[in-house]
């Protein structure tokens, strides 16, 4: 959709050129550099949402919480089975 403003823009970049009023030409000249200004703000929205990331992957507080307390109970555990294979020193 960006490229739409661009070539609108030079169209009426274009416009300018044929204009035969001072008055005219300034609108002209205004409205291409507003649909400039509209194509590079595009463009810089579309790499800004191509680099950010997906809301639904984000975790609220409770879920991480959640999360960090089933990796302890699953170290604990991991460390229990492997002392309790150990044979005890003689």
């Amino acid at each position: 959709m960006p490229w739409l403003s661009l070539l609108l823009a030079l169209a009426a970049l274009a416009a300018a050129f044929k204009a035969s009023t001072p008055g005219v030409l300034a609108l002209w000249l205004l409205l291409s550099l507003l649909l400039l200004l509209g194509w590079v703000f595009g463009l810089l929205a579309q790499r800004v949402g191509s680099r950010s990331r997906d809301e639904s992957y984000i975790l609220d507080p409770a879920e991480l919480q959640r999360m960090r307390e089933q990796a302890e109970a699953r170290r604990l555990a991991a460390q229990n089975s492997a002392t309790v294979g150990q044979e005890p020193p003689h």
